[in-house]
């Protein structure tokens, strides 16, 4: 997406796409623990469990949004009222259009729109917001904390680790008091925190991933290998039981966290060339219309699962299921493209600009560490932008 800074970034877009077709397929696999794919079945290769365990897509979406609104700002001068306006208008209307598209759909099959209404009012603070706008509800949050964020990296370069390590203390004591953080880590801002701190670090210690293709290889399969452990365990729903009262959801959001960012520096810095064929087209059109696709895709994944598997074959296979997936993910993207041309993209010319020149005032070791990336200074065109 092009921002109102004018700055575009298409390898960003391609890891939002990836980030929307890892949900997609998880609710496509199964919404429920009842869903066309049985949830006990673990897929033989590690990094299909990626997909299996599709809710992680979150973290990744939330970890890009750090690393890009680093990206963005980085040593820029700040108007945060401009700010929240703009963020504002990218993400409420077409929520606001679900919200009441949902509210039309209970009202026919007969059920409380009152009680709905009530549970939207309490999604501005809990994440009860429907469709997945839970999570718009967490984005909301990191924006109002991300003026003392960014002011506390500047002044000191790894100040996101001290705030993810109070996240980890935070959620221990919840484990202990309540005897399950799952809720918190998965929903909330207390374990989705982690990526956004660790995607606004990542930016700034980007040179150290630059070209590290074996250190990205070995990420790749230790993360895998432990998300095939995670789905092998019982994965989101069935690790001992729903909301999982095993302690490793007091350091998921963090291994997420750390895997996610590394990935998004790494794909941001080490290939130069612009990435132009098909594959990268279509996850570029997807993670354009990512917003839409995210929020509109509930209303009827599990219906589109349901045809394929009663009138066209049975995706009972894993397999299978995930490339049926694929096809319907392809499919969401003109729908995508209808939604951001009618609903989003009016709103989106009402933007204005919020940031000026870099500043000069910059913490010294932040200066070393872009020094070291070799960034150019901004306005240049985004081309230049590793």
């Amino acid at each position: 997406m092009r921002s109102s800074t004018g700055e575009h970034y298409p390898a960003l877009d391609h890891i939002r796409g990836l980030a929307a077709f890892m949900v997609f397929t998880w609710h496509f696999l199964h919404e429920s623990p009842e869903g066309p794919v049985p949830y006990g079945i673990v897929p033989a290769l590690p990094i299909f469990s990626l997909l299996d365990e599709g809710h992680t897509g979150v973290s990744l979406f939330m970890a890009l949004s750090g690393y890009l609104f680093a990206k963005l700002l980085d040593g820029k001068q700040i108007r945060y009222l401009p700010f929240f306006a703009n963020r504002a208008l990218r993400l409420l209307p077409l929520l606001l259009a679900v919200i009441c598209i949902e509210a039309c759909r209970r009202y026919m099959a007969g059920q409380s729109v009152a009680e709905y209404f009530t549970r939207v009012g309490k999604g501005f603070i809990f994440p009860t917001l429907p469709n997945g706008g839970w999570s718009i509800t967490i984005e909301a949050h990191f924006y109002l904390l991300l003026p003392f964020l960014l002011m506390a990296s500047r002044r000191f370069l790894f100040a996101p680790l001290l705030f993810i390590a109070a996240a980890i203390v935070l959620r221990s004591v919840l484990y202990l008091q309540i005897g399950e953080v799952q809720s918190a880590a998965s929903l909330t801002i207390i374990g989705h925190g982690d990526q956004f701190l660790a995607g606004i670090l990542a930016f700034h210690v980007r040179a150290y991933a630059k070209d590290r293709h074996w250190l990205a290889l070995f990420v790749i399969v230790a993360f895998s290998g432990f998300f095939w452990w995670f789905d092998a365990a019982g994965g989101f729903y069935q690790l001992e039981r729903y909301p999982s009262p095993h302690w490793i959801w007091i350091i998921l959001p963090t291994l997420e966290a750390a895997a996610y960012s590394f990935a998004i520096a790494y794909y941001d810095t080490s290939f130069s060339k612009k990435r132009t064929g098909p594959l990268f087209k279509v996850m570029e059109k997807a993670g354009s219309y990512s917003h839409s696709i995210y929020l509109l895709h509930l209303f009827f994944v599990m219906q589109l699962a349901e045809f394929i598997n009663t009138h066209i074959m049975s995706i009972s296979n894993f397999y299978v299921a995930c490339l049926w997936s694929g096809l319907c993910f392809l499919a969401m993207i003109p729908i995508g493209y209808l939604s951001y041309t009618c609903i989003e993209a009016p709103f989106l010319r009402l933007r204005v600009r919020y940031v000026g020149h870099k500043s000069t005032t910059a913490d010294p070791s932040a200066v070393s560490v872009r020094a070291a990336a070799a960034v150019p200074k901004w306005p240049l065109p985004s081309r230049f932008v590793p």
